[in-house]
């Protein structure tokens, strides 16, 4: 049998499964290829998927969602507050994520008629080793035996067989996602089915629901206008715009308006709106300029130009926005049309980094860097040293730094040092 493959996104997840020569992703029970990670509780039932986000507007208060943003963190509320009847609970990230890796273990087994075990699971490129672990065992939990985490942006390129051809040489490609509630731009270079990170960069401050929030706004200003009444603030009034926003914001992909109709969004009185993509384009055109403003510092820090991309993978639901499309092609004009991927998956690199001295740090191998890999520096120390104490760390995002691992050699000459580590 086959492994299968598993996307664990921020806001949607989706399963893929290798039958018949090809690999497909496939539809859950309720016909969607990708899966909402939310999980919603009532009394003792667990709600997964679509079935908790078209309950969220009545359940708000008992549905969790981006566990991904939390799971394997330290330093973050380790559980959620639910309601069980009259007494209240608590859930943990891996409880949560747990659920909705057996939902989709569910999806799978029904698509190919048997059980299924092996998996690979991707992650985001920065993802720390504590953050893989977290999410490897929620999948074991449910049931999995993860064979492989692996990297987004590497996958996108498999997906498409990307930089795979031994006799190609040579090429750079840009990996765009736009998901739900971050942007991710990488630059790769690939070789012959090996694959170079040369720069990334992830932004937690805009996805999608950052497009779906500024419609929103929109909408709830058109319901003031016509109705005199303010929802602003009325968080369930608001939901309900989200959820009409948000299908909006997808119609408008593919249509030149769309209608947004809510009923009963405040004191019994139904909305209906209509939007053009015009409209929304200059509703979101600082969120787009946003969008499309680390791509030149990345090419910039990784020394090419945009004549050096050969190809362009855009990644994420919100990537399929045609005005981002234009904006990205009018940066980079690749050799061949972009290519969009529904969802990405696949690995390959990590972020280390080494502490030398009282309180300076080397980078050892800079973020990017293929492993296994050996490098060979030079440390210096003032007076005479007989003993040495190495410490290797991980590079955490707005964290202490992760040690990985501690090296102690006493020699009253030379002190030669071979570090050696397995992921």
């Amino acid at each position: 049998m086959a492994a299968i493959g598993v996307h664990f996104g921020y806001t949607c997840a989706c399963v893929a499964i290798y039958k018949d020569g090809r690999a497909d992703v496939v539809a859950n029970d309720s016909g969607d290829r990708v899966t909402p990670v939310l999980v919603a509780y009532r009394d003792t039932e667990q709600i997964v998927g679509i079935a908790a986000k078209q309950g969220r507007v009545r359940n708000a208060a008992n549905t969790v969602g981006k566990v991904k943003q939390v799971l394997g963190r330290r330093g973050e509320k380790p559980y959620y507050e639910i309601t069980a009847g009259d007494r209240p609970e608590y859930v943990s990230p891996s409880d949560v994520a747990k659920l909705v890796f057996h939902k989709l273990k569910e999806t799978a087994q029904s698509a190919l008629g048997s059980d299924v075990a092996d998996a690979v699971i991707t992650v985001p490129f920065e993802f720390a080793h504590a953050q893989k672990r977290a999410l490897r065992e929620a999948a074991e939990a449910a049931g999995f035996h993860v064979l492989r985490l692996i990297h987004e942006p590497a996958a996108a390129l498999l997906a498409y067989d990307i930089g795979q051809d031994c006799h190609s040489g040579k090429s750079h490609v840009l990996v765009y996602k736009l998901g739900g509630t971050s942007l991710s731009v990488t630059v790769l270079q690939a070789n012959g089915g090996m694959f170079r990170v040369l720069n990334t960069h992830t932004d937690h401050s805009i996805g999608g629901e950052s497009f779906t929030q500024a419609l929103a706004q929109h909408l709830a200003a058109e319901f003031k206008r016509t109705f005199k009444h303010d929802v602003s603030s009325n968080a369930r009034a608001m939901m309900k715009l989200m959820n009409g926003a948000d299908m909006a914001k997808h119609s408008l992909s593919t249509l030149g308006s769309a209608n947004c109709f809510v009923d009963s969004l405040h004191d019994g009185i139904d909305f209906e709106c209509n939007v053009s993509r015009a409209r929304f384009e200059l509703l979101c055109s600082s969120l787009f300029n946003k969008s499309i403003q680390p791509i030149r510092a990345l090419l910039e820090q990784a020394g090419l130009s945009a004549g050096d991309i050969n190809k362009v993978v855009l990644c994420g639901g919100s990537a399929r926005i045609p005005r981002l499309q234009q904006m990205i092609r009018d940066i980079l004009s690749p050799e061949e049309e972009s290519v969009t991927v529904d969802v990405s998956a696949t690995d390959i690199l990590v972020k280390e980094v080494d502490e030398s001295g009282a309180e300076v740090f080397t980078v050892l191998l800079p973020s990017g860097t293929p492993l296994p890999a050996r490098r060979h520096h030079i440390l210096s120390g003032g007076g005479k040293l007989s003993s040495l104490c190495l410490e290797i760390y991980q590079r955490l995002v707005a964290e202490q730094p992760e040690k990985l691992a501690k090296v102690q050699k006493k020699e009253n000459h030379d002190i030669d040092t071979v570090v050696t580590m397995k992921r």
